[in-house]
């Protein structure tokens, strides 16, 4: 975690609170050390920014990691359904192989 990286995109999320990546790249920065604050921030996204493709594997790996089975299913599963309809086939292969790991 960069706490100066930190303090730059929170001014750049309070310049600009409608811009998803701020928001995205905050929650990454938050990720490994702070999980809890990264889960908050990824729903925000979840919520504020429902079409922002990259939020769903991450936030899926990260309720994944805490053990949160059902949230990580239900976001990857949300996440494939946008993919398929933004059509981005990179995002389609990796969601799908995610959701297979967590079945098999």
């Amino acid at each position: 975690m960069n706490r100066e990286r930190i303090k730059v995109l929170e001014q750049f999320l309070k310049e600009d609170p409608n811009d998803p990546f701020s928001l995205y790249a905050l929650a990454l920065e938050f990720k490994n050390q702070d999980s809890k604050k990264a889960r908050e921030l990824f729903d925000q996204l979840l919520e504020k920014h429902p079409t922002y493709l990259p939020t769903y594997y991450i936030a899926g790996d990260l309720y994944l990691e805490k053990g949160d089975l059902d949230r990580a299913t239900e976001i990857l599963k949300k996440g494939l359904a946008l993919a398929h309809q933004q059509k981005d086939l990179n995002s389609i292969r990796e969601i799908s192989a995610a959701i297979q790991n967590l079945e098999d």
